[in-house]
């Protein structure tokens, strides 16, 4: 295996752990509520969420996240080109999923569960990775705006997805 792909799968295998929690979560939670209110709530929150996102991968794109995030980890630095197309494509994904649970697609919910979560372990990780370097970390400015923003979607998930409601 090239350095290259080494360093993608390793640099990324925290999300990974919290992608396999978020289908796991799907599984455990596989209803979607059927009150209008609730989901368009919970729309809301998600594209709120998804747009403070949009601003974290700004912000790491602009300090370049993309090199120093690895080679902290003794990784070889992913590319502008990698970090831009992982990064816009999980856009696409979470945006697609908000249109997912207004049609209550189960499905849709696993990127939700992981946009929640992984906002939420930004909020910790990046002041800890700044606290590391003995300064400023990419993606450090916005890491509270997008924890606040993770934990008020997880929230409304869990409301979405209440067990006893029937399937959408």
């Amino acid at each position: 295996m090239s350095g290259e792909v080494q360093s993608y799968l390793t640099g990324t295998l925290g999300l990974s752990m919290l992608l396999a929690l978020s289908i796991g979560l799907t599984v455990a939670r596989p209803r979607i509520a059927r009150e209008p209110r609730i989901v368009a709530r919970a729309s809301l929150v998600a594209a709120l969420a998804i747009a403070a996102q949009l601003l974290h991968f700004i912000e790491e794109l602009s300090t370049r996240f993309y090199e120093r995030f690895p080679s902290l980890l003794g990784l070889e630095p992913w590319g502008a080109r990698f970090f831009v197309a992982f990064n816009v494509t999980w856009l696409v994904l979470w945006a697609a999923s908000v249109l997912g649970i207004r049609a209550g697609v189960v499905a849709a919910l696993v990127p939700l569960w992981f946009l929640g979560l992984a906002l939420a372990l930004n909020a910790a990780a990046h002041p800890v990775l700044a606290l590391r370097v003995g300064g400023y970390f990419p993606g450090l400015f916005t890491a509270p705006v997008v924890g606040v923003a993770g934990v008020v979607l997880l929230g409304e998930l869990v409301r979405l997805t209440r067990c006893g409601w029937r399937a959408a």
